[in-house]
Formats: structure tokens, sequence, C-alpha cells
């Protein structure tokens, strides 16, 4: 009974043995087979990529190249370009003039090419646009080099001799000037069929400047205008000449910088005539020289223009206080001027403007503009003179003259009121500097 009971221990004791080897035997058969293969997969391209990279040091052991010296391994070690060279020389016949460093480094890099073509960062032609990082001389650099004897240098010791140093003071003075000399002349024969005489007039004119400007604070500009034309006609049986234009005038200007274009100033304006003026058959003077004679004093500020490129320069004063002193030495020209019956002189105060300004439209046509006003508020002087040059050459020019004036306190006129009003045309001789 014991012996039956053992022996079916043993057996149930051999069968789960048996059981169990066989079970364990399964599962390592389920683990061994794929492991198998991919450490096999994995071994064999770790072998034919250190073999490729491998070949690189064999080479250098036969051939004695060393990597960090030779430049023709930078290819491998930059990031992956695709270079044209390679499969050309693959595909060439021969070893197409290429050493040993050479075929392993196409083979390398053909190799990546084929297995890993995502990994081609750039190419050839990208890099070739890129430009190099510097340009090459392909001239050689030379230098003037002076080559001068030992005894030719000058000692270091201070020359016993003496030396003067002349150190010019600045001009701040600037000269310019405008002349021309014009006639007109106009024949018409007594039996003409419209009627109308011969006349002859003639025009002379000098404009002088002298400015002063330290380009600092203080500015001194004057100028001098001189005027004198002269007129004859058949009609008049009583003058065989008589002034046309008459004119003396200095304007003197005293500026300090307030900005940069104003200034304040002070400004002189004094006037009168050369000559005595004539009407057409009539005897009687009505001016001479210092009758009158206008001097205008006035303090106010001054702008500069410069505007259009520089074509259109010049000044422009405002004085809210001005003095403005008349004298007139014929004493029957007293009450033509404004002044009391029997008096000579006269003296109010007011307000002055000046618009003094040239317009360059082109070297052959300028325009040359003053306005001139004055005012008590109880009587006004208005006086706008422009001039047009047509310039034709650098001595002929033709000159276009409008002048209307305003003047309440000379007498009044049944057909102008207290407006004047005086313009010609003239051809003849110019010149400036």
């Amino acid at each position: 009974m014991i012996s039956r009971f053992v022996f079916m221990a043993f057996l149930i004791c051999a069968v789960c043995q048996a059981y169990g080897q066989s079970r364990h035997t399964r599962r390592a058969r389920h683990i061994e087979k794929p492991d198998t293969s991919i450490v096999a997969a994995y071994v064999d391209s770790l072998l034919s990529y250190k073999a490729k990279s491998d070949s690189l040091f064999l080479i250098r052991d036969s051939l004695c190249v060393e990597p960090e010296r030779d430049t023709r391994l930078f290819r491998l070690f930059t990031p992956l370009t695709f270079y044209y060279s390679v499969a050309g020389n693959i595909m060439a016949l021969g070893d197409a003039g290429r050493d040993a460093v050479e075929t392993a480094v196409d083979d390398v890099l053909m190799a990546a090419y084929l297995n890993s073509p995502d990994r081609v960062v750039t190419t050839e032609d990208e890099i070739t646009e890129a430009g190099e990082l510097h340009e090459e001389l392909t001239k050689p650099l030379r230098h003037d080099v002076k080559y001068v004897r030992a005894d030719d240098v000058m000692p270091d010791e201070t020359p016993d001799f003496p030396i003067d140093i002349v150190v010019e003071k600045p001009n701040f003075w600037t000269f310019s000037g405008d002349y021309y000399l014009q006639f007109l002349q106009n024949f018409v024969s007594g039996n003409w069929y419209k009627g109308g005489e011969s006349n002859y007039s003639m025009l002379a004119s000098a404009t002088l400047q002298a400015n002063y400007n330290n380009k600092q604070k203080i500015k001194f500009e004057n100028k001098l205008e001189l005027k004198l034309g002269f007129q004859t006609s058949r009609g008049d049986t009583l003058h065989s000449l008589k002034t046309s234009e008459d004119l003396i005038r200095y304007t003197g200007k005293l500026g300090l910088q307030a900005t940069k274009d104003w200034y304040y100033t002070l400004q002189l304006i004094a006037y009168t005539q050369f000559m005595r003026g004539y009407k057409s058959n009539d005897p009687k003077v009505y001016s001479d020289i210092l009758s009158p004679l206008n001097i205008n004093l006035s303090l106010g500020m001054s702008y500069n223009v410069k505007a259009f490129n520089d074509k259109l320069t010049g000044s422009i004063q405002l004085a809210p206080l001005a003095y403005n002193f008349r004298y007139v030495g014929r004493e029957a020209l007293a009450t033509q001027y404004g002044l009391d019956e029997g008096s000579h002189t006269m003296n109010d105060f007011g307000s002055e403007c000046t618009f003094d300004l040239t317009w360059t439209f082109s070297e052959l046509i300028k325009w040359k503009t003053r306005l001139y006003g004055y005012t008590t508020y109880k009587r006004t002087e208005l006086e706008w003179e422009n001039t047009i040059t047509f310039q034709f050459n650098k001595f002929i020019s033709s000159n276009l003259f409008i002048y209307p004036r305003f003047d309440d306190g000379s007498s009044r006129d049944d057909h102008h009121g207290y407006w004047q009003f005086k313009e010609y045309l003239s051809v003849g001789f110019a010149y400036s500097f």
C-alpha cells in the first residue's frame, strides 16, 4: 500500500517537472527568436558603417595622412551637402586623377546620399551663391616708399633763426553791383498818317552793395541805388531835355541775430534826386535835389527769405516803430509834398514795412520787387517797384519797369486820385559783378 502511494507521488512529480521544462522551453523559444534577428540586423549595420568609416583610417595608415591637416576631409564634418563632383567621379572611367583619400571620401558621401537622402542639408549651388568669406587678392599691394639719405633728415633741434607766423584776419565783407545803360529811339515823320512825334530816351542805373556778416550775430547791409534817365521830344518847345528817371537812394540795415532767419534790425532809408523835374511845355519845377529829401529810421525785425531752392531770395523788414523826416529845399514845393506852407521840414512817427525780394526764374529772366509802406495812421505812403530783366547774353539785356505808388499826403488828382503810375521798357548794355 505504501509502495503504491510512493509510486504515485513520484509519477506526479515527474509529470510536473516535464510540464515545467516544456513550458520554459516554449517561453525561451518565443523570446529568443526575435532578439536574435534584431541584434543581428543592428550589428550588421554597425559593421557596414564601421567598415566605410574605418576605410579612411586604413587609407591614412597606408598613406601616412593626418586627418586633422588634410583639408580634403572637411566635407565629412560639415553639414551634409550634395556635391556634384561625387557622382561624376564615381561614374568616371578610371580613377579620374583621384588618390585614395579622395576616393574614400567620395564613397562615404555617396553611401550617405543613397541611404539617407533626407539628411542632405544644402547643395553646392546654394554654397556658391552665398559667396566666399573674403575676396582673394589678385594683385600685389605696393606702397610708395621714399628713400632719403641719412644726412637729409632734419635734426630735432630748434632752429636759431626766427620764424614769422602770419594769421590773416577773416574778411566778412562781400561786395556786388549791377549796372546797365539803355536807350530807346522812336522816329515819326511829320506827315505820318496817325500822328505822333519822334523822341529819344536814355537810362543809366547802378546798384552797389557792401554787406558785412560775421556768421555769428552781427549783420550790416548797405545798398546804394542810382538811376538817371533823360528824354527828348519835338512836342516840348520849352525843354530840350527832361528827366524820365531820377533817384538817389541809400538803404542800410544793422541786424542782431535772434533766431536762424530773424534779426532785430535798425533800418535807415534816405532818398532824393539828382536834377530838376519838369513836365512837357510846363516851366514849373516839380522836384529838385533835396526837394524833397526823405529819411526814414525804423526799429523792428527782419526775416531772411530763401525759398524754392534759393531762387527766391531777399529780406522782409517789419517795424512797428518808425520815424520819418522830410525836407523840401524849395519853399514853393512845400504843400505839394505834405508840408505846411512856408515850412521846409516835417517830422512824424508811424509804422514801416519793406519787402525787398529777387526771384530768379531762370538764367535769362529775373524779377526784382520792392514794396515799401509807411503810415502815420493819418497819411500813408505805398511804393511798389517791379523790374523784370530779360538777359539775352552777358552784356545785353532788356528791362520792364512797373512802378505804382500811393500817397494821400500829396495833392489829389482829379483822374487818378492819390495813385501815381510809371512804366517803361528799355533795351541796352548791362553788366554785373
